[in-house]
């Protein structure tokens, strides 16, 4: 038993939950709980929970299940320049939705986004813009039946960059799934490192199908008003601007991905696999031109459905 599922382990062999006499003596955590998974280091994923590190960082892929987003990339401009030894700050002006700066936004640059002057290219470095895009998903960990939703936030660079094969950046990898008939959160995805980067940049890789197990902890997910948040910029969920990482190691081959679910990353469990099924999605996305078939990812795990 590991530290994430201990707390949601059935009570069998005799064991029983007594509830505490003393449990106002053991403090609280000062507020609701922010649990992030964060790109560290451009080769290593890290949970965080409340700003504190927990647990070991897991190298080089990270299998996910992402049970929320939003229509359109956020937005966030910061007005100093760079510190590499800042703390996370709030940025000056930021947009969820990427349409208008938001209410708490502490310096707005302008009514709307379309219409700012930090939209521009050349207001930032170089010919760059001075607002930069990012995306904040809800995922769950593929492996972990506990359920625990997490956010992660994806970098610019890894938005729009070119695919590589059957691996994508974010929007290049929505259109893939569309073109399937596919969502994100009716396929089990595995985020890569781009070791070749100089800067944080992660690929998308469509992986597999849920078991039926994963499918319902995606509904309970989803169905739970809290997921919602972890899409969202909060003064909880602050990344300081990302550092250039260190020369990166010479680029490894990618082993393709099992045709089972991993155990859980962060930790041991005892879970028996499940067959891998269909999950309906509950979203609506844009549509797109086509792409390779999902089949040429997921391989047989349609054989199924073909039949």
């Amino acid at each position: 038993m590991n530290e994430i599922t201990i707390f949601d382990a059935p009570m069998d062999g005799g064991f029983v939950r007594r509830e505490s006499r003393y449990k106002d003596r053991m403090g609280s955590t000062g507020g609701s709980t922010m649990r992030r998974i964060k790109l560290s280091n451009g080769r290593d994923f890290t949970r965080v929970i409340n700003g504190e590190v927990i647990g070991n960082p897991v190298e080089k892929q990270l299998d996910v299940i992402i049970v929320g987003w939003l229509d359109e990339p956020s937005r966030k401009f910061y007005a100093g320049a760079y510190d590499p030894n800042a703390k996370g700050v709030t940025p000056d002006c930021w947009s969820n939705h990427g349409a208008k700066p938001e209410a708490s936004s502490k310096n707005p640059q302008s009514n709307t986004c379309m219409e700012c002057p930090q939209n521009v290219k050349g207001s930032g470095e170089g010919d760059r813009k001075a607002c930069r895009y990012e995306r904040r998903i809800a995922v769950l960990v593929a492996g972990d039946p506990s359920g625990t939703v997490y956010q992660m936030t994806i970098p610019s660079a890894s938005l729009f960059s070119a695919n590589e094969g059957n691996m994508y950046g974010f929007q290049g990898y929505r259109k893939f799934l569309v073109a399937n008939n596919e969502a994100f959160d009716t396929v089990v995805t595995s985020i890569i490192y781009d070791r070749k980067a100089q800067t944080t940049k992660v690929f998308f890789k469509a992986t597999r199908f849920l078991t039926a197990q994963e499918a319902e902890l995606v509904d309970r997910a989803q169905d739970n008003p809290d997921t919602e948040r972890y899409t969202l910029l909060s003064t909880a969920s602050v990344d300081a601007p990302k550092a250039i990482a260190a020369a990166p190691e010479p680029v490894a081959a990618i082993a393709a991905a099992p045709a089972v679910a991993p155990s859980n990353p962060f930790g041991d469990d005892e879970e028996e696999e499940e067959v891998p099924v269909k999950r309906a999605t509950k979203k609506e996305t844009i549509t797109a031109a086509p792409k390779p078939e999902l089949t040429e990812v997921l391989g047989e795990w349609l054989d199924d459905d073909e039949d």
